[in-house]
This record gives C-alpha cells, structure tokens and sequence, in this order.
C-alpha cells in the first residue's frame, strides 16, 4: 500500500503530498504571517514555547488531507500530542504515519521573522519513508524519498563534506532547554576548530546541512516532529546521523541524548566525540 502511494504521488516534482502543504500554508500560515495579535498567541510550557492560531489552523488542515490521501494513516502532530500525550504512541504502531509540526520556528513566526517552516514526514514501522520541507515565506521546498535522494525546487541537492582544516559551524539546542549532563556534552564543542552557534528552525537547520550550508547540529532533544522531516532530507542529500552513544536516531524516541546530523559520517563522529567527552 505505501510503496504504491509513494509511487503515486511521488511521480514528479509538484505531488499530491506537496500540493496538500502549499495549500495548508496558504490558506492557514500565510494569511497570519505579520499579522498576528496577542489574542493570537499562546504560551504553552512558558514564555518560549509558542503556539498560534496559525499552528493550530494549519495542523488540523493537514491532518485531514493528508489522511485522505492515504487511507487507514494517522497523524502525530505537534499540537495533537500536546493536547493528548498518547497520541505519540502512534509512531510504535503498526498503521503509516505522517509525522507534522506545522509550523516549525514557531518563536520566528511571531516575531515577523520568514525562517519557518512546515515539516511533514510519511513514516511506517519506525522508518522514514518521504519528507517534506517547506519555507513559504523563503519560496523554498524540499522533498526527500528514501532511496531516491533529495531535491530543493525540484533540483537535486547534496550535503558535500567540510573542507580539509576548516572550522565547521554546528547548530546546536539552547542551554535553557537542556540538562546538566546535556549542558556539559554541549560544552564540548568548544573547542578549536569548531563554531557552535544557537539553532533556530530545526527543519531549515537540517535543510541547510542538506545544502552544504551547515556543517552539523547538536540536540539535546528528540520530538520526531522537529527531526523526522530532516533527518531524511539529510540523509538523501549524503549526511549522517548518530546518538553521542554511537547508535542510530530512533524516531520513536528512547535515544541517548544529545545527537547529531552532519554533512558526512566524518563530521557526524568528530561531534559525536566531542559531545560524548573523548
């Protein structure tokens, strides 16, 4: 059944997935971008944890076409779990499920900023089958497929690996948001050769290792609706993902934190060496 959805929709550049993301954003996001009140806003688990009306809007949009266009699947969205925790169990069933946070840089939207983004995945059994990445104030969309690589407006793109001495920038979770033992991995990193910065979107932060803009990220969180898109597109585009544990990424959760995604599997163990102290 999946594989002959993914062949269905997944013929050409524009699909019936991609056309169910554009239509979300325009008809939900895009009308609110800028033009948010405060009645519009609300704070979830405190001051930096945002949730819209544009979130909600675009979230409920995409639960329903999305299962339409693939009977029998579920959605884990980031405001449905929120709202039911046990919604997430659904990642360890055995129906498809499309994995949605939609709108990805939630702080940057508020604040009038265009590096959002709308982040959808079709996973089965624990694998990521297809993702979707879209920045609608950016003009920019990436589709990644398992096993057919991955595209930016329908050209292909690949993650390439750091030149030879180079510092490589790493985009990494805020100290607020991590525990001790995470805030002392993250330490790690710095070190010469190495320029950790704060992240911003994950789902561009991913999208820009896929380019060869960014040279890792490291995470101390593991929410598959903010790394299930990515970590496909990353991984089509020639990058590599590892826990600081050296085990791959489980998008149902349970993993040894942080991790990271680099551009290659070289730069995706220096940081993990880094991060695990050695």
């Amino acid at each position: 059944m999946i594989e002959d959805f993914l062949e269905h929709v997944l013929g050409g550049r524009t699909t019936e997935v991609e056309e169910a993301v554009r239509k979300a954003a325009a008809a939900e996001i895009m009308p609110r971008f800028r033009q948010l009140t405060a009645d519009d806003i609300v704070e979830k688990n405190g001051p930096h944890d945002l949730v819209t009306v544009a979130d909600r809007a675009a979230e409920a949009h995409l639960t329903a076409s999305l299962t339409a266009l693939l009977p029998g699947s579920v959605v884990v969205g980031e405001e449905a779990v929120h709202a039911d925790p046990s919604v997430y169990e659904a990642l360890r069933g055995d129906a498809p499920v499309w994995i949605v946070d939609p709108v990805d840089g939630t702080r940057q939207f508020v604040h009038g900023d265009p590096a959002f983004c709308t982040l959808v995945a079709l996973a089965h059994h624990g694998e990521i089958l297809a993702s979707w990445t879209f920045a609608p104030a950016l003009e920019e969309f990436a589709v990644a497929v398992r096993g057919r690589g991955a595209m930016l407006n329908g050209r292909a793109i690949r993650s390439g690996s750091p030149a030879p001495g180079a510092v490589i920038e790493v985009a990494t979770s805020h100290p607020d948001y991590t525990t001790p033992d995470q805030k002392r991995a993250l330490l790690g990193l710095a070190v010469d050769g190495v320029r950790p910065r704060p992240c911003g979107s994950a789902g561009l932060e991913y999208l820009a290792i896929a380019r060869g803009a960014l040279d890792g990220t490291a995470f101390s969180w593991e929410y598959a609706w903010d790394h299930a898109a990515g970590l496909l597109l990353v991984a089509e585009a020639g990058g590599a993902t590892t826990t600081v544990a050296g085990e791959p990424f489980g998008i149902a959760g349970g993993n040894v934190l942080p991790f990271t995604t680099a551009r290659d599997a070289a730069t995706a163990e220096r940081i993990r060496r880094l991060l695990g102290g050695e």
